[in-house]
């Protein structure tokens, strides 16, 4: 089995078990999120982060968006340009979110478009080491490149319940690691090798 077939029976099989969580589960889990790295989370006032607009049954992060608003944050929301391309657009308070394609929800095109210091990343699993299998798209991992290029540094915060994390993630050459990983029983760094 290659790294990519391991990662997709990885991905199905975590996916199931989030997709098997009570309603009830997933909002009192997003909610304890606010609680674990509402406060905890280092950043200065300004600091753009980068959040998301839950999709199928991913964590509701956005009870913690607004906590990090009143902290100074700067928000802004992934929007799918296309199959290849996210772009973070800026989410101001009183401004519309629209379906922004591929079943994401986001700013419109009228809104800036901004480069995050921080990124709330949704993902399928995640291991103790900091590994994390996203969607298959590679989406997040192109847009780090990107930021990277611009000679930005962000930090990366997965976000997931419990039950997505696995004994191992098969790591790939072109995987970006995680600084931190959020879940319903608590806010957790990594220690990342350089």
């Amino acid at each position: 089995m290659t790294k990519r077939e391991e990662k997709a029976a990885i991905r199905n099989e975590r996916l199931a078990l989030r997709d098997a969580m009570t309603a009830e589960a997933r909002i009192e889990g997003s909610l304890a999120m606010v609680d674990h790295a509402g406060d905890r989370l280092d950043f200065t006032p300004g600091t753009v982060i980068s959040g998301f607009w839950p999709i199928r049954s991913e964590a509701d992060i956005r009870p913690l968006m607004a906590h990090l608003r009143t902290r100074g944050a700067r928000l802004c929301l992934p929007v799918v340009l296309d199959r290849e391309t996210i772009v973070f657009r800026e989410l101001v308070p009183g401004a519309p979110v629209i379906k922004t394609g591929f079943g994401t929800t986001g700013p419109g095109p009228e809104a800036a478009v901004l480069d995050p210091e921080i990124l709330l990343v949704p993902l399928s699993a995640f291991d103790r080491a900091g590994h994390r299998i996203g969607y298959g798209a590679g989406h997040y991992d192109r847009a780090i490149d990107r930021l990277k290029a611009k000679g930005g540094a962000p930090k990366l915060i997965g976000i997931a319940f419990d039950c997505q994390e696995v004994a191992s993630v098969p790591a790939e050459p072109h995987d970006v690691a995680l600084d931190a990983i959020l879940t319903e029983s608590g806010f957790r760094m990594f220690q990342q090798v350089s």
